[in-house]
């Protein structure tokens, strides 16, 4: 089933922007993990061919600790897509990263329990996750961010937490000492891109401020400030996507050459 499809962006339904993304087919992939979590869209985006996939689903019917990862990413593996923007909303832990701010990760902690994480069930491989997410992609999106004149971080730690509840006091309390933002949605989804040697970068919109505040965070406000960050994330895909290289030449593409044992 391989395509001419390199570039995939997993994401909610209000990523998907038709006026500017120009759907041509819709393609149902069986993996040996099952089916992903939607349908895979394909279509064009200002001249290059993309995927977009649902991580939720489309009515939004799976929490992310239900989230079938490995399907999805077997599943994009298999249209031929060698990178993966990875689009979610998430928590601050730090006053200075503020709601409506997009957060461009380098680092993740796992805080998650009971998910699948990894292909190799059956043989020993150790992929390095020193550096989770590619520079390449890393570089590109923060130059565009910053010349869009977005409220940007160009660095951030991803505390990835199970869910689907929110965090106790106590333990935002004790996130923040080692993270700068937290959510439900990253693991295993980058583990498992880097396993297939697929780019994969994250960007978080910051929608707002964990438990440690004085007021704990609720859903309606999570939706609403994620409404207004959609604007600026299809703003920036807008003008970034266009300008990735064709040619890949970061350590994403060699995740599996010292990885077994």
């Amino acid at each position: 089933m391989r395509s001419d499809i390199k570039i995939a962006i997993i994401g909610g339904s209000g990523i998907y922007d038709p006026k500017i993304f120009k759907k041509e087919r819709e393609v149902k992939v069986k993996t040996p993990f099952g089916y992903p979590s939607s349908p895979i869209e394909i279509g064009d985006f200002f001249g290059k061919k993309i995927a977009f996939l649902a991580r939720h689903g489309k009515k939004h019917q799976f929490p992310p600790h239900q989230v079938p990862q490995r399907a999805n990413i077997s599943a994009l593996k298999e249209l031929g897509v060698e990178r993966i923007i990875g689009i979610c909303a998430v928590g601050s832990l730090k006053e200075n990263f503020k709601p409506g701010e997009i957060v461009i990760s380098d680092q993740f902690i796992d805080f998650t329990k009971k998910r699948e994480y990894t292909f190799y069930d059956k043989e020993a491989v150790h992929i390095s996750l020193a550096d989770p997410f590619c520079p390449e992609l890393r570089n590109l999106f923060h130059k565009e961010t910053k010349k869009l004149k977005i409220p940007v971080h160009q660095k951030g730690t991803y505390f990835c937490i199970e869910g689907p509840r929110f965090s106790t006091r106590a333990e935002s309390k004790m996130f923040r000492k080692f993270a700068d933002i937290i959510g439900m949605t990253l693991i295993p989804e980058a583990i498992l891109a880097r396993e297939l040697e697929i780019c994969y970068l994250s960007l978080a919109m910051i929608t707002d401020y964990d438990v440690y505040q004085k007021r704990p965070v609720e859903a309606e406000e999570v939706i609403r400030t994620m409404k207004e960050n959609l604007e600026k994330i299809n703003k920036l895909l807008k003008v970034a996507i266009p300008k990735i290289k064709e040619k890949r030449t970061c350590f994403c593409i060699e995740a599996l050459k010292a990885a077994k044992i």
